[in-house]
């Protein structure tokens, strides 16, 4: 895998890292902004790169406001598109290699540029190029790709790739056995705030929700950066209506914030920059996609529910988070009211999920040291 002449070798020697992330949402961006962050902290040269800005004749930008508009609007519609491209399972279906192997010569040209050892997809469009290009030999570094899902959807898988990170071994096994490569367990990639003991931001938050709702446990509702959920405004009422003080995420979604935050006893909020003391301050979360605010409250020692998930990966990563035992599922609005119940109150089913969710953040290795240490085996192998 030689290097072109004159590339520049990142401070000290160290590794140069290229992580291919989508802005679809915030959480894959979320994901490559920390794992650049960890790798710069180290001594190694990184940067991100949106494979959607990689496709050419705009249809990246189609991409993407086909997905939020299908989830926002016609969720049937993308669960139709999940159970045919993603969803896990037997039998031929179509590929995302060919949409992602047109974004080919702008990634290949910008590994050469920045001298790249390894190259870290952590969207699966971005797995699909990599594994393309690498199977093809037109890559000469190595890919290893970040599954940042709970649920390994199909297209997360490219025997091409040189090795696979899951979240849990489960997914790693079937990893293996769909690809033929090396793929193993790492810790979920969350900001260090996250699972801190003491986060400077929760006071202020526990005092704007004793304002606001006195005597009120603070219940997170998360819809992503693009403030998607299904009867959100349902959900809403009943939680008041039942002595909580609902906390709404409703990200970049204006309309869906001037619509809550008309309702008494709720506190609707925009993007939100101080994430780690939010979450730090309050007692539950209620979860609609397995996304990367379920993993940060993991980290944070917050129990998380999943209620009326969005279609498709959404409703799959609920389900496995479940079946994981880091959270549990509430498939109607009496079992939300009993697991609220028993999960914001001190006591025993508290400490054992919080224990279960932090639990996926000890034992297993970091994952920039597995990436670091595979671009230095590659290196290691030029040299011989």
């Amino acid at each position: 895998m030689p290097r072109r002449p004159g590339t520049p070798r990142g401070p000290q020697g160290g590794r140069r890292l290229l992580v291919i992330s989508a802005s679809m949402g915030a959480g894959h961006d979320t994901v490559a902004a920390e794992l650049v962050r960890r790798a710069r902290e180290r001594g190694d040269t990184a940067q991100t790169v949106d494979v959607l800005a990689l496709l050419p004749y705009g249809l990246g930008a189609v991409l993407r406001c086909f997905y939020r508009g299908s989830v926002r609007h016609f969720p049937w519609a993308y669960a139709a598109l999940y159970r045919l491209f993603l969803r896990p399972g037997a039998g031929r279906r179509p590929s995302g290699t060919p949409l992602a192997r047109l974004a080919g010569d702008r990634l290949r040209e910008l590994a050469a540029r920045t001298g790249a050892d390894v190259v870290v997809p952590v969207f699966h469009l971005g797995a699909q190029l990599t594994g393309h290009l690498r199977d093809r030999g037109l890559l000469p570094v190595p890919s290893v790709v970040l599954v940042i899902d709970f649920e390994l959807h199909r297209q997360w898988l490219h025997p091409g790739n040189d090795h696979c990170l899951c979240l849990t071994e489960e997914a790693a096994r079937e990893a293996r056995g769909n690809t033929g490569t090396p793929a193993e367990t790492c810790g979920p990639v969350v900001a260090p705030e996250f699972s801190a003991g003491r986060v400077p931001g929760a006071a202020q938050w526990r005092e704007t929700f004793d304002r606001l709702g006195p005597g009120r446990p603070a219940v997170v509702l998360s819809a992503g950066a693009w403030g998607v959920g299904s009867h959100l405004d349902a959900t809403v009422r009943l939680l008041v209506d039942h002595g909580y003080l609902p906390v709404v995420l409703c990200g970049d979604n204006q309309r869906l914030r001037r619509t809550l935050s008309g309702t008494p006893g709720v506190l609707a909020l925009g993007w939100v920059t101080d994430m780690p003391g939010l979450l730090h301050a309050a007692r539950a979360l209620i979860d609609n996609a397995a996304g990367q605010t379920a993993v940060q409250a993991l980290a944070a020692g917050l129990p998380v529910v999943g209620h009326r998930p969005i279609p498709g990966h959404g409703a799959d990563g609920v389900r496995r988070m479940a079946a994981l035992g880091v959270s549990e599922v509430a498939e109607d609005r009496t079992a939300l009211l009993e697991a609220l119940a028993r999960l914001t109150a001190p006591g025993p089913d508290r400490r054992r999920r919080i224990a279960a969710g932090r639990a996926l953040f000890t034992g297993n290795a970091d994952a920039l040291t597995l990436v670091t240490d595979l671009a230095d085996a590659a290196r290691a192998d030029v040299r011989r």
